[in-house]
């Protein structure tokens, strides 16, 4: 009896470090700290950065990140100067941001994101992978489309955030890397438009079926009543990605 509780309490211990996380903070180029939760998976796994859409914080992901790490990632959610609340977590870099004055429009979080990624690529020196959320699944395309330090992006709800009309389509250059992209019903068509420029041997745009569909990554969440295919669709589009 106690060599099977022992063991129980081994196996437990085990899943709950695979869910385990751990605040950490590291600095933008402008000098604005940026917190995020980092969710490390097995040694040397390949990290995804989480990116919130807007209003929210890295809590958008703490259901996620968790299943994510069960697929041989390690996760790095981040809160974007751009935000608020999600989950009962506080954005804190948009805290920060707003008691030093600073700027918090969509396009002002790319310094966070850049430095996500540095900071993720001193961790374990592979291409990092994008998983966006409305305004930051457009500026995980645009910012993938310029830096080699990318290599696949996750973009859910993308759109044309920032005024104008061709912003983001203007800007998409991913000849080589996978996309895989969500969207409500109807987003996609607007979202197809939108991407046409990728290769299609390189792009994967997965709908939410005979449902309406949920914003940005919520449609990854258990209450999304599509969340199930999506995370069939997305397991898939990882054998596309290098480990």
């Amino acid at each position: 009896m106690v060599k099977r509780l022992l063991s129980f309490c081994f196996l437990f211990l085990l899943v709950a470090a695979s869910y385990a996380q751990q605040k950490v903070t590291y600095n933008a180029a402008d000098g604005l700290q940026v917190t995020a939760d980092l969710y490390l998976g097995k040694p040397n796994s390949p990290i995804i950065i989480l990116l919130h859409q807007a209003g929210s914080s890295r809590g958008e992901y703490r259901a996620i990140a968790p299943k994510l790490v069960n697929l041989g990632y390690s996760c790095l959610a981040v809160d974007l100067r751009s935000g608020g609340e999600e989950n009962f977590v506080v954005n804190e870099t948009a805290e920060r941001a707003k008691e030093e004055k600073l700027s918090q429009n969509y396009l002002d979080a790319i310094p966070d994101i850049l430095a996500s990624i540095d900071y993720a690529r001193a961790l374990v020196r592979k291409p990092v992978i994008l998983f966006g959320s409305s305004y930051s699944a457009s500026l995980s395309l645009i910012i993938a489309s310029e830096s080699v330090k990318v290599g696949g992006v996750i973009a859910c709800s993308p759109g044309e955030y920032f005024g104008d009309t061709t912003y983001v389509q203007s800007r998409i250059k991913l000849p080589k890397k996978n996309v895989f992209i969500t969207g409500t019903q109807l987003e996609i068509p607007y979202i197809k438009r939108m991407v046409s420029s990728i290769p299609q041997a390189n792009l994967v745009i997965n709908g939410p079926g005979n449902f309406r569909g949920c914003h940005g990554a919520k449609t990854f969440w258990e209450s999304s009543p599509e969340s199930k295919d999506m995370w069939l669709a997305l397991t898939l589009f990882f054998n596309r990605l290098p480990k």
